[in-house]
């Protein structure tokens, strides 16, 4: 892989770090388009953007912990059943036509639908001291988990918006647990992946730096100091993003 090309990709992943990290995503959707758009081979796209993913949820995991917007006894009913739902999903082959623009659809729904929230009602998604209700979270993190292992993302794009839809959670909540729950799935799909691979390309350890780096400042500018109303902005964004890049890519 030539320099300038490397660099590109490296300075691309940075930026989708900093901005995803900093409403507790990861940023598979973004590496994953950079990557189709470069050019990158269909069979490291996945394991490269699950390593990184690993990496920067792990991060931002710690960050919103650290902070104190992370329960891990609201967590775990999110994670209970995302795991082995998320590997069925990973076994079912689906036209990709049909689930790349239902979930791109609801995607851009959902970004909609959080910046016309947030500008109605400015304080709508700032935090609450609501608890998360375990049975509809175990059903939650199981919906999720199966659709994310049909679409090879962490998830978190999915799961945010319904924490802030239903009331869940304000938004660091919802970033924290999304960062969490992104960590899990990803972990788990790299595992996967990892049995039938090969190898990786030689720059990952670059990209991951890289990675890493805009994780740190993201995650410590979502978990402390950008105020609610924008991170909704951001992660309306983010939502767009990913949306549109099921119906492009």
């Amino acid at each position: 892989m030539e320099l300038d090309l490397v660099l590109t990709i490296t300075g691309l992943f940075f930026l989708i770090a900093v901005f995803y990290s900093s409403v507790g995503q990861a940023g598979a959707t973004g590496y994953l388009a950079v990557m189709a758009l470069f050019g990158l081979p269909p069979e490291v796209m996945r394991p490269v953007a699950l390593a990184l993913n690993v990496l920067v949820a792990g991060l931002t995991t710690y960050r919103f912990y650290k902070a104190g917007h992370l329960k891990f006894s609201e967590a775990w009913p999110l994670l209970l059943m995302s795991a082995p739902l998320a590997f069925v999903g990973g076994t079912m082959v689906l036209p990709q036509e049909i689930y790349r623009l239902l979930l791109g659809g609801l995607l851009i729904l959902s970004a909609g639908y959080l910046i016309w929230r947030s500008l109605a009602e400015p304080d709508r998604f700032s935090e609450n001291d609501k608890i998360l209700p375990k049975v509809p979270a175990l059903g939650t993190g199981g919906t999720v988990g199966f659709l994310s292992g049909l679409t090879g993302i962490g998830g978190g794009v999915l799961l945010s918006p319904v924490l802030l839809q239903f009331g869940w959670a304000g938004i660091r909540k919802a970033s924290a647990l999304s960062a969490v729950f992104i960590l899990f799935n990803s972990a788990a799909g790299l595992a996967g992946n990892l049995v039938s691979l090969n190898s990786l390309p030689t720059v990952v350890p670059i990209w991951a730096v890289a990675a890493m780096l805009g994780g740190l400042i993201g995650s410590r500018g979502g978990a402390l100091a950008i105020p609610s109303v924008y991170l909704i902005r951001i992660l309306s964004v983010v939502l767009l993003a990913a949306g549109l890049k099921f119906v492009i890519f």
